[in-house]
């Protein structure tokens, strides 16, 4: 049974010069984004304590996005950047957002197939910052948060599939990855992991 799902259309080489040529902004937005990841696992905690299945899994999850924050922040600290004033919202994940369907289950099921495409999204960018740095502590870095992104997509799919077979699971995630690249090639080009 195969949980880890492949991406539709790979991000554009713009989009890496644009992280490159203002890495700070990028880290902003990169400690942001490990914050959502942090609390959009617990949150499917507190909105589905009954799947008690979710749980230990999630905690887990949460916890390493958490770490990642912290990694992230360190390194912004020794370059003297600073958190963003304010998270705002990511265009990214408001556009996935309108492919969710309606109905308790429908969403359930959506939410977890939604983490899964959105960590796999932030695997293939990282791989990318990866290759485009120079060898040393933050390649490192971002080697590392290539793997922990892409581990973490499968764990939304597994979930998943604790609760729903697997023909709707992976026909659902198969409609959210087609939407899911209608939203990356419509993206503006900015500094920021999506």
């Amino acid at each position: 049974m195969k949980v880890a799902i492949d991406i539709r259309c790979a991000s554009p080489q713009a989009w890496v010069d644009a992280v490159m040529q203002d890495f700070d902004s990028f880290l902003q937005d990169h400690a942001d984004c490990e914050r959502k990841a942090s609390a959009m696992a617990m949150s499917l905690v507190a909105k589905y304590p009954d799947r008690v299945e979710i749980i230990p899994p999630l905690i887990e999850t949460a916890l390493e996005e958490m770490e990642h924050f912290r990694d992230v922040y360190a390194i912004m600290e020794a370059r003297g950047v600073q958190l963003s004033k304010e998270m705002t919202k990511d265009p990214y994940i408001q556009r996935l957002r309108t492919y969710m369907k309606s109905g308790i289950e429908a969403q359930f099921l959506d939410r977890l197939l939604l983490g899964s495409v959105v960590e796999c999204r932030g695997a293939e960018r990282f791989r990318l910052i990866y290759q485009a740095l120079e060898p040393g502590d933050l390649k490192r870095f971002y080697h590392h948060l290539w793997a922990s992104e892409a581990k973490h997509g499968n764990i939304f799919v597994e979930l998943a599939l604790k609760y729903f077979p697997q023909d709707q699971v992976y026909q659902r995630l198969d409609q959210l990855m087609d939407g899911e690249a209608k939203v990356v090639q419509q993206l503006e080009i900015r500094p920021a992991l999506h």
